[in-house]
């Protein structure tokens, strides 16, 4: 059975952020309670971001989120977990590839406070 919801007139509502966002995409290295992982940042604001992971980490945990450039040197975040999600949907017909469900989990972190990077990082692909 398909749901289907009525048209409905589209109101504008204020926007509850009060920074801009950047909606760039690169990757980063995440540390927290369950480990270690790879993840790619999007949407990153100054007062947090969100993270396309494998793996979540608890809403409440401490997560530190590593920056790393190219010319050596790197930032890292310290952030607490604000939310996690998995979204699932289907990619569109006409898309690069068949239509066939395709899902992103990731978290919102909020940042904390900011540290210089004691090492580079190898690599973070």
């Amino acid at each position: 059975m398909l749901w289907r919801t009525k048209p409905t007139e589209v109101t504008s509502s204020p926007e509850r952020r009060s920074a801009a966002r950047l909606d760039k995409v690169f990757a980063v290295w995440l540390e927290g309670e369950r480990g270690e992982a790879h993840g790619i940042a999007r949407n990153i604001s100054p007062g947090g971001l969100f993270v396309e992971t494998p793996e979540t980490q608890p809403i409440g945990s401490e997560v530190r989120v590593n920056f790393t450039s190219f010319s050596g040197g790197g930032l890292v975040a310290v952030g607490e977990v604000r939310y996690v999600c998995h979204l699932v949907g289907r990619r569109a017909p006409g898309s690069e590839g068949p239509d066939v469900p395709v899902g992103v989990r990731g978290m919102g972190i909020r940042f904390v406070r900011f540290e210089a990077a004691s090492a580079p990082f190898e690599s973070l692909h």
